[in-house]
């Protein structure tokens, strides 16, 4: 049996995003318990909302993670790469 999509090791290839990278989220994102301040399940990204890549990191030496800033909702959200899409300008937001 091959490797599925999820088990793929992301990180044998180069990160899909750098710092400093405009992303769009393409699906919203709840508080998980780890954003202190915030209720767990409150709503901290919404679909569409627009950030910047700060940093990258790794999980379980699989996957990357990106910290991006969503400014607009003063919040710094670990994401995967299928959680974001390229910002484009205003084309995207049709």
């Amino acid at each position: 049996m091959g490797l599925g999509r999820e088990d793929e090791i992301e990180v044998y290839k180069p990160p899909r995003f750098r710092p400093g990278a405009k992303v769009r989220a393409n699906r919203s994102v709840k508080n998980d318990g780890t954003m202190a301040g915030r209720e767990i399940g409150e709503i901290v990204v919404k679909k569409g909302d627009i950030g910047y890549v700060r940093d990258i990191g790794m999980y379980l030496q699989r996957y990357y993670v990106y910290a991006v800033e969503f400014v607009d909702r003063t919040a710094i959200v670990g994401m995967r790469a299928r959680e974001l899409d390229p910002w484009e300008g205003e084309k995207a937001a049709a």
